[in-house]
């Protein structure tokens, strides 16, 4: 992956009372409070976090450090001990929770495909459960896979006889093929040689900013946490340590577990108080 800058990204009546807001108004991610531990351990301490509709917040941070298990939280497959997730205005629980995650698309590491069905078959699995026409399934994936630029040949090909990148951009069709209003993506692109991760990474940016999805990505690599995020959430020991752009966390460290982090990226032309050696 060729070396990044550390340019910020461009951001994107009664008399009486005032009309109550509607969701619309509020983020399309909230958590409030939320937190877990696992066998007395905790791995998410107490924390809110508010994601703008139509932005990309990413969550970067070390192994363990409880990033996956609030991407987790986020889309109904971990429930949190305390607080509250809410999606669109709408809390999750036991009762919304399958309504709500087919408004959340969400991306694995190497597409989470089952081997034995076609890219076809994987992509077009949920809106064939839902009772989708055979003609409207079609002409989604289709357009999908031209959104994603996937070869048309790969469609009929099972993930055993495709490569890393396909498989990827498989994952990325299912999780965009109930058009959902968000999407949670996981390390999508970690197992992937540079170029093919390079590709990748400008197809997906280009992908977010044409549909206008609100999007919220786990990554280890702050390069792409600051090529994708809108804001980038740094996480240490189960709590946010800094939030703010790539250039907050490279030129302004909150402490020293954050230059650490930062040094450890290995960023070309850093000086050293900026938190590494110059190269």
């Amino acid at each position: 992956m060729p070396a990044m800058t550390t340019q910020p990204r461009p951001t994107r009546c009664g008399p009486d009372r005032a009309a109550a807001p509607s969701p619309a108004d509020g983020p399309m991610i909230a958590l409030d409070d939320v937190a877990k531990a696992y066998g007395g351990r905790q791995v998410l301490e107490p924390t809110t976090i508010a994601v703008p509709r139509g932005t990309t917040t990413v969550l970067i941070g070390p192994s363990g450090c409880g990033k996956s298990t609030l991407l987790r939280m986020i889309v109904g497959l971990v429930a949190p001990d305390q607080g509250r997730v809410t999606i669109d205005g709408r809390r999750l629980d036991a009762g919304s929770v399958s309504d709500l995650r087919r408004r959340i698309g969400y991306v694995i590491q190497d597409g989470g495909l089952f081997p034995h069905l076609t890219g076809r078959d994987n992509v077009g699995l949920l809106a064939h459960h839902l009772g989708w026409e055979p003609p409207r399934i079609a002409a989604r994936i289709a357009e999908l896979a031209e959104l994603t630029r996937l070869p048309t040949i790969a469609l009929d090909r099972f993930p055993a006889q495709l490569s890393g990148g396909q498989r990827q951009r498989l994952g990325i069709m299912r999780a965009l093929m109930l058009d959902p209003a968000a999407v949670l993506l996981d390390e999508p692109m970690a197992a992937l040689d540079p170029l093919v991760r390079y590709d990748l990474q400008e197809d997906l940016r280009r992908i977010f900013r044409a549909t206008g999805k609100t999007v919220v990505m786990v990554t280890h690599d702050m390069g792409e946490a600051g090529f994708f995020g809108d804001e980038v959430l740094l996480f240490g020991a189960g709590r946010i340590v800094q939030r703010g752009t790539l250039d907050d966390l490279i030129h302004a460290p909150a402490d020293e577990f954050v230059r650490r982090f930062v040094s450890a990226q290995r960023f070309p032309g850093l000086t050293d108080r900026e938190g590494r050696n110059a190269s």
